[in-house]
């Protein structure tokens, strides 16, 4: 008597013969995967990440290689591939960007004041409108906090703790994207400041710029947006 073959797979495990991610990539495979790969990022309007394009690929293709063939395909071309916010996008090559600016739409000038209320922003986030306040010297409108929110550059990050609960502020990936960073820490420091021109010769003694961070975890010292009201007779909310 013969017993009946158990056919079946474990759980997870691919049938018999399928691909299972470690079969060798044939260059048709590779150059379809590629031109894959180039398509997403043309047709999408926003940057992309790694896992974004690694969901439409095949299996057992490698996303970082793929990408780093197409950066140096597009190097002389009158478009690159850059990375910008950890993801990456087409823009047009540095040297050619003056060709299309007429064809730009003239986008609203920040005020000084919410120039100087973004930058301090990027470079002490999470920081609250007191705190904004305090290294401005002046007070500072609520209305332009509003403005670069609207724009999609500065978010609300959580509450402090500490008396009243302010809300602490930080930017955005918009942020990043619109100036071309890649991650927060590219801002320029004292010395490429100073080299711009951007600050003063006589600088004071001990003047120094903190080293900007744009973690999206809540540092210890905030609380969620949504956490629930505190009871009655403790600290509430003292924004507008």
């Amino acid at each position: 008597m013969t017993s009946d073959r158990d056919d079946t797979e474990p759980d997870g495990a691919p049938p018999s013969g399928e691909d299972d991610g470690d079969s060798p990539v044939s260059p048709e495979e590779r150059l379809f995967a590629s031109r894959i790969v180039e398509a997403m990022l043309f047709a999408s309007a926003e940057p992309l990440s790694e896992d974004d394009l690694a969901f439409r690929l095949p299996r057992g293709l490698a996303v970082a290689d793929l990408i780093a063939e197409l950066s140096e395909r597009y190097e002389s071309r009158g478009v690159n591939l850059v990375r910008v916010a950890g993801k990456w996008m087409f823009r047009t090559a540095p040297d050619l960007s003056f060709l299309l600016q007429r064809e730009t739409t003239e986008q609203r000038k920040l005020t000084r004041v919410a120039l100087e209320t973004l930058a301090i922003v990027a470079y002490h986030q999470p920081v609250t409108r007191a705190e904004i306040e305090e290294i401005r010297g002046v007070s500072t409108a609520k209305g332009t906090l509003d403005i670069l929110m609207e724009a999609g550059w500065v978010r609300m990050r959580g509450r402090r703790r500490s008396p009243g609960r302010p809300i602490t502020y930080g930017t955005t990936e918009a942020f990043l994207v619109h100036f071309g960073l890649d991650a927060i820490g590219d801002l320029p420091g004292l010395d490429e400041l100073r080299g711009a021109g951007l600050l003063e010769g006589n600088i004071p003694p001990g003047f120094s710029i903190p080293l900007p961070t744009d973690a999206s975890a809540l540092t210890p010292d905030e609380d969620p947006l949504d956490e629930p009201e505190l009871p009655f007779g403790e600290f509430g909310e003292d924004e507008d």
